[in-house]
């Protein structure tokens, strides 16, 4: 029978897969693990002892991660710099659902590189694509005025923000902003994508609510499995998406059901999902927190 929690296309990158656990249930539980107990949780997700290895490694090398001995247990913890990022995460999922207002109005980046330094362009550019930002013209970049905040941080952590200037902005004219809308961003390909990942998941989400999770055993480790799958393909939707005004996206726009898919699995699968981790680690819950509203998706997009 097929797994429903597989979709179809080549499997997530060990690394995506690890960053998913640490941000979606390592996190709450102190954001240590030993390298033992993670070679289990990523089993259940068919990644290999060596494959979980050399990617803790590269991590770590990133900064996002630092080895850490505890009673004489090999083990892995996130970094200052890796909490910092997972919060950025954190914002970017979590603060903002759904489209923008179109009063709320639009942030502007105008920036301009010296030739000496001209490498810089290319991270600045993408960057602010990661960021949500559309190419309005050469060297002037746009988004929804929420990205505001989230621009400075970033700029500023990567010392980028001397070379930009930013700008709140509102449309008044001369072209149909909805026209304008697509030339700066690809909205066909993000519905494709949003509507890819609601056909994938639906299925396992049906499953799942109707307490017959097909060829499954409803176990808690299944539900780990099923979770850090879908999570770890949703992550990249809020990048990918800056959440544009509804009135300027088509309709019905296949983010809202796409969105619909994953927090109905985040609300059925996390916290079984949750529990295997603790079976598996023996971590307990810190200060309360379960880990729910943690993405990892700014670790792995720092690079």
């Amino acid at each position: 029978m097929t797994d429903p929690a597989s979709p179809p296309g080549p499997p997530p990158r060990p690394r995506s897969l690890i960053l998913t656990v640490y941000g979606a249930f390592l996190r709450g539980l102190g954001g240590w693990v030993a390298i033992a107990d993670l070679i289990t949780l990523m089993g259940a997700l068919d990644v290999d002892a060596q494959a979980v290895r050399s990617s803790m490694s590269r991590l770590k090398r990133r900064g996002a991660l630092r080895s850490q001995r505890r009673r004489g247990t090999v083990g892995y913890v996130l970094s200052d710099e890796g909490h910092v990022l997972f919060d950025e995460g954190d914002r970017r999922i979590y603060g903002r659902r759904g489209p923008s207002r179109l009063e709320d109005g639009w942030v502007l980046a105008v920036f301009s590189v010296p030739e000496s330094e001209r490498e810089k362009r290319h991270v600045l550019r993408s960057r602010l694509a990661w960021l949500g930002y559309g190419n309005a013209s050469a060297g002037v970049w746009v988004a929804p005025a929420h990205l505001l905040d989230d621009t400075r941080a970033t700029l500023e952590r990567l010392d980028l923000n001397r070379f930009v200037h930013l700008f709140r902005a509102d449309y008044v004219g001369f072209a149909d902003p909805g026209a304008c809308v697509r030339q700066w961003w690809d909205l066909d390909l993000l519905e494709r994508t949003y509507d890819d990942y609601a056909r994938e998941h639906e299925p396992l989400l049906e499953a799942w609510s109707a307490g017959s999770p097909g060829g499954w055993d409803g176990s808690d480790e299944a539900a780990f499995r099923g979770y850090v799958l879908a999570l770890t393909q949703w992550r990249r939707m809020p990048y990918l998406d800056p959440g544009l005004p509804a009135a300027l996206l088509p309709r019905p726009w296949a983010g809202s059901r796409a969105a619909a898919v994953f927090d109905g699995l985040t609300a059925l699968l996390h916290e079984p999902g949750l529990r295997h981790v603790q079976k598996v680690t023996g971590l307990p819950v810190e200060d309360g927190r379960d880990g729910q509203r943690r993405s990892g998706t700014a670790v792995e997009s720092s690079g």
